[in-house]
């Protein structure tokens, strides 16, 4: 490709996913494939890479904390600056060599791209607080004539005056 302005290469890869690709709920397993389909276009002050990831999220939903597995496609796009171009940003990526090191761009798309609270569906209706039941499997479940303890003060009183 070169340093002229307007080259340009396709590259399709699969390349194993390293460690940090994710938070303590989820994230990309260790090892596991990231599909890679980028265009590199050499440019006046660089390479701009453009184009997709498609990784595969395994945590657990946060509701009833099962697990969960899906696949996500995060798009990518960074300008990898040469050497010798000024920058008044420190933490510009840079080519080295003739190489462009994609981890720390993949890393951000990807993190920024997980959801914040992960479910299994939109209408998880999560475990029940007193026993840990799953209310997914079990939606009519309850604790019928259990009162709060907070509340069982009041229930006294109104028995006595009621």
């Amino acid at each position: 490709m070169g340093r002229h302005a307007g080259g340009m290469k396709q590259v399709q890869r699969e390349t194993p996913a390293p460690e940090g690709f994710g938070n303590d709920v989820i994230g990309v397993p260790v090892g596991s494939p990231i599909q890679l389909d980028l265009m590199l276009e050499a440019v006046v002050e660089g390479v701009l890479v453009t184009g997709v990831a498609e990784v595969r999220l395994a945590g657990e939903c946060a509701r009833c904390l099962k697990p969960l597995v899906s696949s996500e496609t995060v798009d990518v796009q960074e300008l990898f600056l040469f050497p010798d171009k000024d920058s008044e940003d420190d933490e510009a990526s840079r080519v080295e060599g003739d190489f462009v090191d994609l981890e720390p761009v993949l890393r951000d798309a990807v993190v920024l791209d997980l959801p914040f609270i992960p479910l299994c569906s939109a209408d998880c209706a999560g475990l029940c607080p007193r026993c840990g039941a799953d209310l997914n499997a079990d939606p009519e479940h309850g604790h019928a004539g259990e009162v709060d303890p907070r509340w069982a003060a009041l229930t006294d009183w109104a028995n006595d005056n009621g």
